[in-house]
């Protein structure tokens, strides 16, 4: 269709970049990867698909591919992720998250490219004192990943009011699982989501899963999370995308989640569940930042786009992620 535009994937052979890669394919759009291939994975990005092995700060990298692919949109995933190393190190989280960001929306601009859907975090909400969290919950990070993350959103924010380019910043809370037919899924080694974890356990990829606090206010005392699959995230940055097209003078900021929380100990009952074979779990004491519950209030997404999460349901979420760890190892034997 001639709406749908050509779209400029960052960070697109990620885990959640590269099915929003396959989101946009199965609709239909036009798209193009480019990525540093520093976490992502050559092997993850589809047949066929334009893909540039750079950096999205290379300015006249990203000219040449305005250029080559006509883009009028950019979903931005590339970045780094890992809360406890930002707090080790900083200056690459601001670095990468930030600095660079800012450098692909100085691209963005002077390349009249219009359109901007950027990933950002729940982290950006640090401990709230409320759950579920809405978008006007305050914004307090307690680590520099969600620091990185709000500047760039308020970057955003700036340059919208600025110049002639709209954005949507999308929140997400946990994101898990794995493409239900096996295109794509969660592949970095180390990887520290607890579905993630949980599933290279029950394979024997690990020994144990440790369980950090067991004393917060919640239901059997473990934190609680609101897990959402990485497929139906995917499908709501296309729709986001289609909502910026139809108003240029709307910008958007909304949560991904369920509205549903599950616990530490849920999340294993149900990998236990998948595979009949019972993790080793090892009670540990709390992680410091770690909020006991933090649950998305999802009403603005749902009012706002037409999405309809398709695999709202954990038991899912855990067998695509099991499905795809399995597979992971003939995948790299042949990568």
């Amino acid at each position: 269709m001639s709406d749908k535009v050509p779209v400029l994937v960052t960070g697109g052979a990620g885990y959640i970049g590269s099915h929003a890669v396959l989101a946009l394919l199965d609709a239909g759009w036009p798209v193009a990867v480019i990525d540093n291939l520093v976490t992502g994975f050559r092997f993850a990005v589809p047949d066929g698909v334009p893909f540039y092995e750079g950096d999205i700060a290379d300015g006249s990298l990203l000219a040449r591919i305005f250029a080559e692919q006509g883009t009028r949109a950019i979903m931005h995933f590339a970045g780094s992720v890992v809360v406890p190393e930002s707090v080790a190190d900083p200056l690459k989280y601001y670095h990468n998250n930030t600095a660079k960001t800012r450098d692909l929306i100085a691209s963005a601009v002077a390349g009249g490219v219009p359109h901007f859907i950027f990933s950002s975090t729940a982290a950006t909400y640090g401990t709230p004192d409320v759950s579920p969290v809405t978008e006007d919950t305050p914004q307090v990070p307690i680590n520099p990943y969600g620091w990185s993350k709000l500047m760039s959103e308020r970057m955003l924010e700036d340059t919208a009011a600025a110049h002639d380019i709209n954005y949507c910043a999308l929140r997400y809370f946990n994101v898990a699982g794995a493409d239900p037919q096996g295109r794509s899924g969660q592949s970095t080694a180390g990887a520290t989501h607890l579905i993630k974890v949980a599933v290279e356990a029950a394979l024997g990829k690990r020994e144990k899963v440790g369980v950090f606090g067991t004393d917060y206010d919640t239901p059997d005392g473990t934190g609680v999370r609101d897990y959402i699959h990485v497929s139906d995230l995917a499908a709501a940055h296309v729709l986001a995308l289609e909502a910026l097209l139809a108003d240029p003078e709307r910008n958007l900021r909304m949560n991904c989640g369920y509205g549903r929380g599950f616990s530490v100990l849920e999340v294993l009952d149900a990998v236990d569940r998948a595979t009949n074979n019972p993790i080793r779990r090892e009670l540990a004491p709390r992680r410091a930042g770690d909020p006991g519950s933090l649950v998305s209030d999802n009403r603005r997404i749902l009012d706002t786009l037409p999405w309809q999460p398709r695999h709202a349901d954990l038991d899912t979420i855990v067998g695509h992620a099991l499905a795809w760890e399995r597979k992971l190892d003939d995948i790299r034997a042949r990568n």
